[in-house]
């Protein structure tokens, strides 16, 4: 029986949001309710392993063509970017004469990285180990990842969705919640080698805890076996189901990253090289326009659409069809 991580928060946004609407409360309880009991299948297969360093594996999607490397946020399991196969983004990058592959970050325990150690020591090796230039696709931190590496290692192109390069263009009440979380956490993180997802998950309901409340109001009155329901299951599951982020990975993105803003001042240092938005070759960078967690506004230099979109509908929602008719554009060769 799964629940939102951590419950007793869970809990605290319902009082706060509906304790004046009875109805409101009663509704998303019941859809909490419906989550815990819903019917979770088999996982699917994985694919082919492609190319392994440590806990870093890279999955082989198929498709003709030269590669493309997806690469998914540090927070987060990389199977949004697989989800089912309707809304799969790998498969969808597969169609477009590319070969898609996609990174997971594997097991947090081994791998007790800075963001900048993750880019030099695991990204850039699995970048090389397509032994040609390869496009890079990267999601939220991915993204911001991916634009660092790029940097790095020759790359043919470089793809980002939702992913912040200039921190200090989020807004400031949540720069203030981030750093006040993090004053909080830091001791127990410190101890833990690790930033638990839990407290992870909080800083995210915090942005919009209206809009957390409601879905699963809206959850519990969905037919259990419909498409929607299954797709509302595998996302809150794939929210849930992060792993923790290593300690100096957590203190670099909050001190540095959103702290000081070291990439959009031009003073992230990665591997012994200060890295750019501003690269040498084709970039496009696609924003979701009602994006809480990485703003419009924060994304890297370069070409850029918006996509009329939350952070994650741009990937599983509708709005995919959008993002997949601009990634095509960009990435497959008979469309240029």
């Amino acid at each position: 029986m799964k629940a939102p991580r951590p419950l007793p928060l869970f809990l605290e946004l319902v009082r706060e949001v509906a304790g004046d609407d009875p109805a409101l409360a009663r509704d998303a309880l019941a859809g909490l309710r419906a989550y815990q009991a819903a019917n979770r299948g088999s996982s699917a297969p994985e694919k082919p392993e492609f190319f392994r360093l440590g806990p870093v594996s890279v999955r082989d999607y198929g498709g003709d063509g030269p590669p493309a490397l997806l690469i998914p946020s540090l927070i987060n399991p990389p199977r949004i970017l697989d989800l089912d196969d309707d809304v799969s983004l790998a498969l969808a990058v597969a169609r477009m004469n590319r070969r898609a592959l996609l990174l997971d970050w594997g097991d947090a325990a081994s791998r007790n990285l800075s963001v900048s150690g993750h880019i030099e020591e695991l990204l850039v090796p699995a970048v090389r180990s397509m032994g040609e230039p390869v496009a890079l696709i990267g999601y939220c931190l991915g993204g911001t990842m991916a634009t660092a590496a790029a940097n790095l290692v020759d790359v043919e192109r470089v793809v980002t969705l939702a992913a912040p390069w200039h921190f200090s263009h989020y807004p400031e009440a949540s720069l203030t919640a981030l750093h006040d979380m993090w004053r909080a956490a830091e001791p127990a993180a410190r101890t833990l080698a690790a930033l638990p997802m839990e407290v992870l998950q909080a800083a995210f309901w915090s942005l919009d805890p209206t809009r957390t409340v409601r879905k699963f109001a809206g959850f519990g009155k969905l037919d259990p076996a419909s498409p929607e329901a299954h797709r509302f299951v595998e996302l809150e599951d794939w929210a849930n189901e992060g792993e923790p982020l290593p300690y100096p990975a957590a203190r670099e993105l909050i001190e540095d990253l959103f702290g000081r803003d070291v990439p959009g001042k031009g003073e992230w240092s990665v591997g012994g090289r200060v890295v750019r938005d501003k690269l040498p070759v084709p970039m496009l960078n696609l924003t979701a326009d009602e994006d809480r967690i990485a703003p419009a506004a924060t994304a890297p230099a370069g070409n850029r659409i918006g996509i009329a979109s939350g952070h994650v509908g741009m990937i599983v929602g509708s709005a995919r069809t959008k993002v997949h008719e601009a990634l095509r554009g960009f990435l497959d060769p008979a469309c240029r």
